[in-house]
């Protein structure tokens, strides 16, 4: 009977916990919900006092008006080259640097390590200025690289790929050594695949994160055919003033990829964040 009761109790509270769960899910993506019911109503409805939840009349023309008023696809097209651009550099660079603290051995590897990681606290607000004039004297100004350039290296990524790979057998590193195998043929070969979720979950955050980012597009940019999608959205005037829909419908669209990215890999994402807490 006890053990009964005391698993009956284990439902209750899993299953109040799962109702918590489900209602904080809901409150953080309430705003998301609503900016994509927004972009289907009629203008007549957006500006009617009170709220409006649902859409008393479904229509598309706020997605065509939103494509039509600037070029949207061409932003698109600008964010997509730079996330992918600098998202490959990224995972270059920091699973290098991650191999390198992980199981070489060179001077003051500590202490390099040390330093690059408190480089995590400065804020980045800080280096902007740094940067855009270095970005600027390297004459990369309206240029994809010189968006780009600030995205190359992550101390939080080499950071985590480090933690992933001390987990990988040092044992059978040693034992791919004997065999012949050189380092970056043991790096290529043994250690990437055997770290693919860590190494997706790296992508995928640096992907999300560069398409997100709008400061330093703007910075650096003054062309209009030029702009990435987040500037973009910024630049849908309308001469009767601020248009809600149009511009809900285009938050919309610029959402579609990293969601269909989040939602595709998941599972994968979750296991790389776990990856890495092994062994430290």
């Amino acid at each position: 009977m006890t053990t009964n009761r005391v698993k009956k109790r284990s439902k209750v509270g899993d299953g109040i916990l799962q109702a918590i769960y489900i209602c904080l899910g809901l409150t953080i993506a309430f705003p998301i919900i609503y900016a994509v019911l927004i972009s289907f109503m009629e203008p007549s409805q957006v500006l009617a006092g009170g709220v409006n939840l649902i859409p008393k009349k479904w229509t598309l023309e706020n997605y065509k008006t939103a494509l039509t008023s600037a070029p949207l696809m061409r932003f698109m097209l600008n964010s997509l080259i730079i996330a992918l651009g600098a998202s490959v550099v990224r995972l270059a660079v920091s699973s290098l640097a991650a191999f390198a603290f992980a199981f070489l051995d060179f001077p003051c590897k500590n202490v390099i390590f040390m330093v690059m990681l408190a480089t995590i606290m400065i804020p980045a607000d800080i280096v902007l200025v740094a940067n855009y004039r270095t970005v600027s004297s390297m004459g990369l100004i309206n240029t994809y690289l010189g968006m780009m350039i600030v995205f190359f290296v992550s101390a939080m990524n080499i950071f985590q790929l480090r933690q992933s790979f001390l987990t990988f057998a040092v044992s059978l590193k040693e034992a791919a050594h004997i065999d012949g195998c050189s380092n970056f043929k043991f790096f290529l070969t043994i250690l990437l695949p055997t770290n693919v979720s860590t190494l997706l979950t790296v992508f995928i955050t640096a992907f999300i994160g560069t398409w997100n980012t709008y400061l330093w597009p703007l910075l650096v940019t003054n062309q209009t055919d030029m702009r990435t999608v987040q500037v973009g959205i910024t630049m849908l005037n309308f001469s009767e003033g601020t248009v809600y829909g149009p511009i809900m419908a285009a938050s919309t669209i610029v959402m579609i990829p990293t969601l269909f990215l989040f939602f595709t890999f998941q599972k994968k994402i979750v296991a790389g964040m776990m990856s890495g807490g092994v062994k430290g």
